[in-house]
């Protein structure tokens, strides 16, 4: 299938791209390179179309020259404290953007949307373990972005016929095996990159916020998936909508949870090098576990991740940072 990837020059857009083609698809990057790079599209080797959703012709532009037959969605701004000191860029983008690139869809009878949806539409979890009947009540304005989005994917469904899938993930984590593809934030807020810089000399010190929590060891514990199996996930969605599967909203995860101290003696195991902390107060809204129940991914999608230990994620993830931790500037 011919499958426009709206955000595919960033971190899980990139890596989709990669196994979409790596399976005989043909992918499409559109992306207008703010937070993605453009170092990844010439890596990958595939059509790129330099655009943004609050564009409406260069979505058309994209979707017509290209006969798309189905889209991936990545495009969002997702730094949740950002999204509660500014909203309206939140809204803008995540929300106005997509609503855009729906009604563009729907105009070129584009009729299957994979959606890059979030762990955080649950909010504060009632249960250590996640599964798709949680409640969703977000907590912050990034998880309402992605919420509202998924509300409307079921309305077009219900009244176009435009099947989706959104894939509720966890914290996403590691690097391409062969170090071809990374993780490359600015700022970086995951917790993995943020040590492997602490070990690099990067930064001076990595700050644990709470080491209070009723975990085993006091800090968040969190589910931290490989991104070539939320890679691998999507293209698997894509399959099943194609296919003529039902629309659906999915957990995906290992089932596993690491806490924060688990992340820091990984990453000094895995380089040799000591990462130094800090210990700071928690942060509002930061739930002492995450983990979830990918029951249905299992089931559903006949999905299981390739990477159910932290050591090897970690790994991936050093490789690319010894060959730098970032993307050449264009």
């Amino acid at each position: 299938m011919k499958v426009l990837v709206v955000g595919g020059a960033g971190y899980i857009g990139s890596h989709t791209v990669r196994a979409l083609r790596d399976v005989g698809h043909d992918p499409i990057i559109f992306d207008n390179l703010v937070t993605g790079h453009a170092a990844a599209v010439q890596r990958l080797g595939v059509p790129f179309v330099e655009g943004d959703l609050n564009h409406p012709v260069d979505i058309y532009r994209a979707l017509n020259e290209h006969r798309v037959e189905a889209v991936m969605h990545f495009a969002a701004f997702c730094y949740v404290g950002e999204s509660v000191r500014n909203p309206s860029k939140y809204y803008q983008n995540n929300v106005v953007g997509t609503i855009q690139l729906l009604e563009a869809m729907r105009s070129c009878a584009v009729k299957l949307c994979v959606f890059s949806s979030t762990c955080a539409t649950y909010g504060v979890p009632t249960a250590p373990m996640l599964n798709e009947s949680h409640p969703q009540r977000p907590i912050n304005p990034y998880g309402w972005t992605k919420l509202m989005v998924e509300q409307m994917l079921v309305d077009y469904d219900h009244a176009y016929g435009m099947k989706y899938a959104a894939l509720r993930y966890f914290n996403a984590s590691g690097s391409s095996a062969d170090g071809l593809l990374g993780e490359d934030h600015t700022p970086e807020t995951h917790l993995i990159p943020l040590c492997l810089l602490v070990a690099k000399g990067v930064r001076d010190n990595l700050s644990i916020f709470g080491t209070d929590y009723d975990t085993f060891d006091g800090t968040c514990i969190r589910d931290f998936i490989h991104v070539e199996d939320l890679a691998e996930a999507h293209v698997r969605a894509l399959d099943h909508l194609s296919g003529k599967g039902e629309s659906l909203a999915i957990n995906i995860g290992t089932g596993t949870g690491h806490s924060v101290r688990e992340v820091v003696r990984c990453t000094e195991e895995v380089t040799g090098l000591p990462v130094h902390v800090v210990e700071s107060p928690r942060r509002d809204g930061d739930a002492p576990v995450l983990v979830a129940d990918a029951t249905m991914a299992r089931d559903v999608l006949n999905w299981r991740p390739k990477y159910t230990e932290l050591k090897p994620i970690v790994e991936t993830a050093w490789k690319w940072f010894q060959q730098c931790g970032h993307y050449p500037k264009a």
